[in-house]
């Protein structure tokens, strides 16, 4: 245990250290916030509060991108070294694993947060329960996605390599989500991908609560984009909850069972000066 938590606060110390990194952040969820409110704007979208909903969307993204970005700090601790220094003390491996997923869980958490603020001062209007589904959902995605990205992390034998996996990840999971761009604009063609990828649901669920959806019909749920209508098969918001569960479950397994037989000895961080 006091190996987890020791992981835990370095990790959390050297976050709090790199103001720029967290900074950047949240310049780039502003960012996406700003570009896409003028497609919502200029679109009949049929969404009675189209900025609440991109703003909902831009929320859940950033905790799932930065859960999987976070990542990043343990192949840089793999390649200076560090985690060798880790490995042959009495903490278990496992307890390692678990220190990594539970600090990028708190980190993403927090990041989370910060977007949630901005968003109340652009007109995001939350009472208290809907803030604690809120946060459940944010904690359960960043658990999720922070034991993907310690097992992708785990697979990587470069930094370089390990960013070509999470832009191969992230970038069409986000899109075509609906996060931004909402699933009832898309194009037919793309529809199959958009109901077979997990973050669709997750978005999904985290409006429904966001948005405070709770009393609207199922025919008007289908028409924001928050629950879907696959051939005649309706898939409300709550099923979002247990997909995510599921790839909770699944990943946690295999990122500890990788970390666990996982070789250090070969990782390499991305030099600039090919030295």
């Amino acid at each position: 245990m006091r190996g987890m938590i020791a992981i835990l606060k370095r990790n959390l110390t050297n976050f709090v250290r790199d103001k720029l990194r967290l900074v950047f952040s949240i310049i780039m969820s502003l960012f996406f916030l700003f570009v896409f409110s003028f497609v919502m704007k200029s679109t009949t979208t049929g969404i009675a509060q189209p900025l609440n909903y991109l703003i909902s969307g831009i929320i859940i993204m950033t905790v799932f991108q930065a859960a999987l970005s976070n990542s990043t700090s343990i192949i840089e601790d793999m390649s200076m070294g560090f985690m060798k220094e880790i490995i042959v003390s009495p903490i278990k491996r496992w307890q390692i694993s678990i220190g990594q997923v539970l600090s990028a869980t708190i980190i993403a958490f927090v990041q989370g947060l910060l977007v949630i603020v901005v968003g109340m001062f652009m007109g995001l209007n939350l009472d208290f329960i809907q803030f604690l589904q809120m946060g459940s959902v944010m904690l359960l995605v960043g658990i999720t996605f922070s034991c993907m990205g310690l097992y992708l992390a785990s697979l990587a034998k470069s930094s370089t390599t390990f960013q070509v996996m999470i832009t191969v990840f992230t970038m069409p999971l986000t899109f075509l989500s609906g996060a931004y761009i909402p699933t009832t604009l898309m194009p037919k063609i793309i529809r199959p991908l958009v109901y077979i990828n997990p973050l669709t649901y997750t978005t999904s669920i985290f409006r429904y609560i966001t948005l405070n959806m709770k009393n609207f019909t199922t025919s008007a749920l289908v028409k924001s984009g928050v629950a879907f209508n696959i051939d005649g098969f309706i898939i409300k918001p709550y099923a979002g909850l247990f997909i995510i569960l599921a790839m909770c479950v699944v990943f946690f397994i295999l990122c500890v069972m990788q970390f666990n037989k996982a070789d250090f000895s070969n990782v390499k961080a991305f030099n600039p000066n090919g030295k």
